[in-house]
């Protein structure tokens, strides 16, 4: 690969072990000689310290503690000392002749009488510590000299290495370690990063092959780090995508049922639409004609009144459907409320069938329903009455052979099954599933004799629905019959 993990890797680390090697390089050329010069000058302070507490220069018998001379001798230090009631200097560290040259320089400090021009590193009122060059000798020294509390004066001196010799010797010695440092840690680097990027490497590779779909590639390096886990991980979702390939497959195919369905949906739609113009049509049309004919004054009084109760009728038939329309509209979108209540089941059938007398007598039907005492039941009385009110105006129009409707009440597993039986023809079977579905009509013909608009039962549907309870319909040899159940209610007649 053009841009290798591995290379990346290595190429940093090394670059870092370059960088650090030449930082140390940088920091030795800059900084080495001044902190060797400040580590000599507190070296050369604390000298000072330990000689004002060490010496006592009234007492030309007193000699240095131990301690100071350790310390002396250990930091290379020549000190000579002088107290401003005594001529003869005292020394530490030094032969008597490098004492005499020493405590000369002094008296030419402090008389201002000596010619060397040296480099001058700290001054305040009790000390200067500087640079000076011992030509005799040819050599530099770091030295401190001043006056002390006790009015003496000092001078503490140490020989200065060739500093700047020092640090060249220092980097050319870092520049050979650095570069055996940056050749063995390019090799370690380079192998660790190969041992690394292997897995990783492996990882790509199963990951192509299932970008292309082949997810019977798996991780096997194994491990138990964080590229492990991965792999592990890798394989897991390898499985994982196989499988929901598989339910997505099957999904597929659902999905296939469902655009199926809104297919379907959508063209009951239009039909909805359509079914809706078509009621719509006809009786506006028949409104229209006549109400024109009444208009004109082309009809006589006896037509008269027949034009008007054809208008009225017809004015009737809209107006119940689109109150139906409503009325399913309010149920289906949830904007009705059903009021749960127990009621008595027999006294409500019982009330429909006098308000219907005259229609049954029309029909010269004989209904059937021998249930006289109270059944109570739990529902919306309001809407279970426009249940049975449809069964039954469907049971009155479809009635045929012996004109017999019978309504039964009966028990079943703690439910009420009620029923309304009509004689007459079965419906169809292809149509036995679809007379639930809004406009639908078996004898589309038929329907218009009674003012049928085919909303009845699909009322039906949804109000029992709201109510959670069951509906339905059964073909028999000799007519139809609907149900639809409601739970009991409590203290009631088994009867």
């Amino acid at each position: 690969m053009k841009h290798s993990i591995k290379k990346q890797i290595s190429f940093t680390f090394i670059g870092l072990i370059v960088l650090l090697v030449l930082a140390f390089e940088v920091c030795n050329l800059l900084f080495l000689e001044k902190f060797y010069l400040n580590h000599k000058s507190e070296i050369l302070r604390e000298g000072m310290k330990y000689l004002e507490q060490s010496m006592d220069f009234a007492d030309e018998s007193q000699i240095p503690n131990l301690m100071f001379l350790n310390f002396c001798t250990t930091e290379n230090l020549s000190v000579v000392a002088m107290h401003h009631e005594s001529d003869m200097p005292y020394s530490i560290n030094m032969r008597q002749q490098d004492a005499q040259l020493l405590a000369s320089r002094l008296f030419g400090y402090l008389a201002g009488i000596d010619k060397a021009e040296p480099e001058i590193l700290r001054r305040n009122s009790e000390y200067l510590i500087q640079i000076n060059r011992d030509e005799s000798r040819a050599r530099d020294y770091i030295e401190i000299w001043g006056e002390l509390s006790d009015g003496s004066y000092f001078i503490i001196q140490t020989p200065l290495e060739s500093i700047k010799e020092s640090v060249a010797i220092s980097n050319r010695f870092f520049l050979y370690i650095g570069f055996g440092v940056i050749l063995i840690g390019a090799a370690v680097i380079w192998h660790f990063s190969k041992r690394i990027t292997k897995p990783i490497t492996e990882l790509t590779k199963v990951s192509q092959r299932m970008a292309n779909l082949d997810f019977e590639a798996k991780y096997e390096s194994g491990g138990t780090n964080e590229i492990g886990v991965l792999g592990q991980n890798l394989n897991h979702m390898s499985d994982t995508l196989l499988q929901n390939m598989t339910e997505l497959k099957t999904a597929n195919n659902e999905l296939k049922k469902d655009i199926e369905k809104k297919e379907e949906i959508d063209l009951m739609r239009r039909e909805f639409l359509s079914n809706v113009s078509h009621e719509l049509k006809t009786p506006i049309a028949l409104i229209q004609g006549y109400a024109e004919g009444l208009q004109e004054n082309i009809i006589d009084d006896k037509e008269k009144d027949f034009y008007c109760e054809v208008i009225i009728d017809e004015a009737n038939k809209m107006n119940g459907m689109v109150k139906k329309l409503l009325s399913l509209n309010q149920i289906e979108s949830g904007q009705s409320q059903v009021e749960m209540e127990r009621f008595d089941i027999v006294a409500l059938i019982q009330g429909i069938l006098q308000s219907s007398a005259i229609l049954i007598q029309q029909k010269n039907a004989e209904v059937i329903f021998d249930r006289e005492k109270p059944l109570y039941v739990w529902g919306d009385e309001f809407r279970v009455e426009e249940v049975i009110n449809n069964y039954f105006s469907n049971a009155l129009n479809h009635v045929k052979g012996k004109n017999k409707i019978e309504i039964r009440c009966e028990e079943k597993e703690g439910l009420l099954y009620t029923s309304i039986f009509n004689t007459g023809d079965p419906i169809p079977k292809e149509d036995i599933d679809n007379v639930w579905t809004k406009f639908y009509k078996v004898d589309k013909a038929r329907t218009r004799e009674y003012g049928g608009n085919g909303i009845g039962l699909s009322i039906v549907k949804a109000i029992m629905k709201s109510m959670n309870q069951q509906y339905g319909v059964s073909n028999y040899d000799n007519g139809v019959e609907f149900w639809f159940t409601l739970a009991r209610g409590q203290n009631d007649s088994n009867n």
